[in-house]
């Protein structure tokens, strides 16, 4: 049975100051790395999930998140109204609208450039909601039908030298006619009336026109779209999401995976390794506990002799030495989170004042995210670690004879 002589000696061994100065040099380090390996990780976990959040936003808040056309034909979808009335309420479904889209090549004088272009109709409110407040010149009413007006990217337009005004040639292969001569594209002018910039790779990729113009270009039938897309109140839900409308309903459903799922597969596998390097280091110095606590026991196996001859069984000399370990682990687990949550709420300001290259995607500096249960986590794992660490000598300490212990004493 646990007492309370066991958690004061436990202590008291812990906070001890004297002994063997290298043992003491051992138990240091020890604490010290768990609570600068638990600060690293939970500062490099907060700066990776600002990034992961960043890519979110500016990528998948552009681009349809869940698509919905005919089973037996991705290019369109005939009687869009009725099967967006029929669609199954989901939870995590923010909206859902029909788009045109396709990809074309934009050509201004001699510059040519390829890029996905997005059909939309803000003239009835079906403006993606990542979008609304991303215009820098324009506004997305300015796409009308009939008006034949594009909206490109910032980043496309200082590319291809564009401003807004300008008359850009579409051309696409989609709708195109063949002759004699093979098929002849489909292509048409339009005026840029609009700028957005998401500060992605969307901002030189995609370009959004009114869903009918785009139709008209691309010869669909009319009343006809490509089909419906849905947006998610968190986007990386789309598989789930996905996968219960296919159960549901006979459509042909696709979500954002089909063209960016392997970018943030490799976001998701960087988090992975950065999250196992350091907790190596954690492990490195949850496992120096050991050393330090076989050095303390050696030290003490007088000490341990006497406890025994007092009374203490087997179990509770284990878990003096058990709760000496753990001394370290808890109390450097909680260093760091606490080191660690000031350093990332204060990471920007502390890269300014070195003069640090703050991160160009963003104005207010590295984007930083803090997980509580990641934190939560990490603490935890470094204390199961330290406390597997402590188990051997723990063990060892337990089976000290006293009769060899004391023998020329």
């Amino acid at each position: 049975m646990f007492q309370p002589v066991v958690l004061f000696i436990g202590l008291r061994y812990s906070r001890a100051r004297q002994g063997s100065a290298f043992t003491a040099f051992i138990n240091r380090f020890a604490f010290a790395g768990i609570a600068l390996g638990v600060m690293a990780l939970v500062v490099v976990m907060s700066v990776m999930n600002g990034f992961e959040g960043q890519l979110k936003d500016r990528i998948l808040g552009a681009v349809p998140q869940v698509t919905l056309t005919d089973a037996g034909s991705t290019t369109e979808l005939t009687d869009w109204q009725k099967t967006q009335e029929r669609l199954p309420q989901l939870t995590s479904v923010k909206g859902s609208m029909p788009y045109v889209q396709t990809q074309a090549i934009l050509q201004l004088s001699e510059k040519m450039s390829v890029a996905n272009i997005q059909g939309i109709y803000p003239d009835t409110g079906a403006v993606p909601p990542s979008l609304t407040d991303k215009m820098i010149t324009g506004q997305w009413e300015n796409l009308k039908a009939g008006s034949y007006h594009l909206v490109i990217g910032q980043r496309l337009a200082q590319k291809q030298g564009i401003t807004v005004g300008d008359n850009i040639r579409v051309i696409a292969a989609q709708g195109g006619v063949y002759t004699p001569f093979g098929l002849v594209p489909s292509q048409r002018r339009f005026m840029v009336s609009g700028l957005f910039a998401m500060g992605s790779e969307v901002d030189e990729s995609v370009v959004f026109a009114h869903g009918s113009d785009l139709a008209r270009l691309i010869r669909l039938p009319e009343g006809k779209v490509t089909g419906l897309q849905l947006f998610l109140d968190d986007a990386f839900q789309a598989p789930q999401v996905a996968q219960s409308l296919r159960h549901q309903t006979d459509l042909s459903v696709n979500d954002w995976r089909q063209n960016y799922g392997q970018l943030f597969e490799a976001v998701g596998m960087e988090k992975r390794m950065m999250w196992l390097m350091l907790a190596l280091i954690i492990a490195v110095a949850a496992f120096n506990t050991l050393s330090a606590l076989v050095m303390v026991i050696n030290d003490k196996r007088h000490d341990i002799a006497i406890l025994q001859t007092l009374g203490l069984s087997n179990s509770h000399i284990r878990t003096v030495f058990i709760l000496q370990g753990l001394y370290n682990g808890v109390l450097g687990s909680l260093l760091g989170v606490i080191l660690g949550l000031l350093l990332s709420w204060y990471l920007n300001d502390i890269l300014t004042l070195f003069g640090a290259r703050i991160f160009a995607g963003s104005e207010e500096g590295l984007p930083i995210v803090i997980n509580v249960f990641q934190i939560i986590a990490t603490a935890v794992a470094a204390i199961v670690l330290t406390l597997v660490a402590t188990l051997y000598p723990a063990s060892q300490a337990a089976h000290v004879q006293p009769s060899e212990a004391l023998r020329y004493d």
